[in-house]
């Protein structure tokens, strides 16, 4: 069984910092180009994850008949795409019923 490592030993090749490396200490952005050069900089502090969208959807709170929500649900992966679809394709439904109906 390995032995589990002290805490209070110092690791001297990443010791602990000082109050003096904490004031030398400069961000990332201005640091990593005279590091890793311009362009390298540029990709690794350029914001991750997903894109924000053009038009953002609006979060809500809906309650759904079970039957209905596990039918949505057991297609998979964009069950919410696909109810915020189904609503779309009936609200034209409605939009047409009504101008043929005055």
């Amino acid at each position: 069984m390995r032995k589990k490592p002290d805490p209070e030993l110092v690791d001297k090749e990443n010791p602990e910092w000082t109050e003096e490396d904490f004031r030398r200490a400069r961000p990332a952005a201005e640091a990593l180009p005279e590091i890793v050069g311009r362009e390298a900089a540029a990709r690794m502090l350029r914001p991750r994850g997903r894109p924000k969208a053009g038009v953002t959807k609006t979060h809500v709170n809906i309650r759904l008949d079970a039957d209905v929500l596990n039918a949505f649900k057991t297609t998979g992966p964009g069950w919410q795409t696909r109810i915020n679809e189904a609503l779309r394709e009936w609200l034209k439904k409605a939009e047409l019923d009504k101008a043929s109906h005055p």
